[in-house]
């Protein structure tokens, strides 16, 4: 296989950074008059189609019924309850906390990649960055968790967030000894077509259909959705696959403290969101965990599994 150019693995670097840490804005703006089930599910179940065409006229196998029930199993991790946790939290969590929060993703997956035997015991410096990063999140949930009705629904939002980030783990973890088809970008299709259908079903189940009015879209929330399927999903995945064939999953996996500084400052530039002393202090703990266990995890060779890509964002 022939080598990239320095400048080819920036450019690829520098979607993945730039783009899914910029996926938190586009979700903020896209629910502001779209249903957030409704819109991450039309999201993906776009961008999986897409894909998947894609990767079928490029000559990639016929999926088979095993690899169809793999990608039901983690688009219902990753999409449905990863990035669907992420959607409706945003409806009353600040963008740039909320990436913060998704950004324990690297320490679920070390802890429970231990739990499950497919990761050795954590070195003393993991668990330090284990530590640093609950205690992290506690300095973040906290105050919300102990405050009264005014902050109820941030409360929610967190726990959201939270619980989401650990099944988007596991399903991260199961993806490892999950039979996948051999195309990378038919895989990924297929997880997207599965998790949008399930973001779709919840949202119909929710009752979404009738919150949802055509007359009342607002230009800005379609554009962030046509952004979110164009350029977060479609680009933001094919730079992350294209890394992961030519870079060490460990370096590609340092998206996970990058994109938490772009999406806070998007949020301040964009959405009037400020940081308090409190979540600065916060971020800087947990972000500087999370880049202390990437570096140091001793999970297997593909410790970030090119089908985990999704969340990345907000991927």
């Amino acid at each position: 296989m022939r080598e990239p150019s320095r400048l080819a693995l920036i450019a690829g670097f520098a979607a993945v950074y730039l783009i899914w840490g910029s996926t938190y804005l586009g979700i903020f703006f896209a629910i502001q008059s779209i249903p957030p089930f409704f819109m991450a599910g039309a999201r993906f179940l776009s961008a999986g189609i897409i894909m998947y065409v894609s990767a079928r006229i490029s000559g990639a196998p016929p999926p088979t019924s095993m690899t169809w029930r793999s990608a039901f199993i983690i688009g219902g991790c990753l999409l449905l309850c990863g990035n669907g946790g992420v959607t409706i939290s945003e409806k009353w969590v600040p963008t740039g906390l909320a990436s913060v929060l998704v950004a324990t993703v690297p320490i679920d997956m070390a802890l429970l990649g231990w739990i499950t035997g497919l990761a050795r015991r954590p070195t003393p410096l993991v668990w330090l960055g284990l530590i640093g990063g609950f205690v992290g999140v506690g300095l973040l949930l906290g105050p919300a968790l102990t405050a009264f009705s005014a902050t109820s629904h941030l409360a929610l939002g967190m726990s959201i967030l939270l619980i989401g980030s650990l099944i988007w783990s596991a399903g991260s973890l199961y993806s490892l000894k999950a039979k996948s088809s051999p195309s990378l970008f038919l895989a990924a299709g297929q997880q997207m077509i599965c998790g949008g259908a399930l973001l779709l079903l919840l949202g119909a189940v929710l009752g979404e259909e009738h919150q949802f009015n055509l007359q009342k879209l607002s230009p800005i929330s379609i554009g962030a959705f046509i952004y979110l399927v164009l350029v977060g999903a479609l680009v933001g995945y094919t730079a992350y696959f294209w890394l992961l064939r030519h870079c060490e999953p460990a370096k590609v996996a340092t998206y996970a403290y990058v994109n938490p500084v772009v999406a806070v400052i998007l949020g301040g530039l964009f959405a009037g969101e400020r940081l308090t002393s409190r979540t600065i202090a916060a971020a800087a703990l947990i972000v500087g965990s999370v880049a202390i266990v990437i570096t140091t995890q001793q999970l297997r060779p593909k410790s970030v599994p090119p089908i985990s890509a999704a969340l990345a964002e907000a991927d």
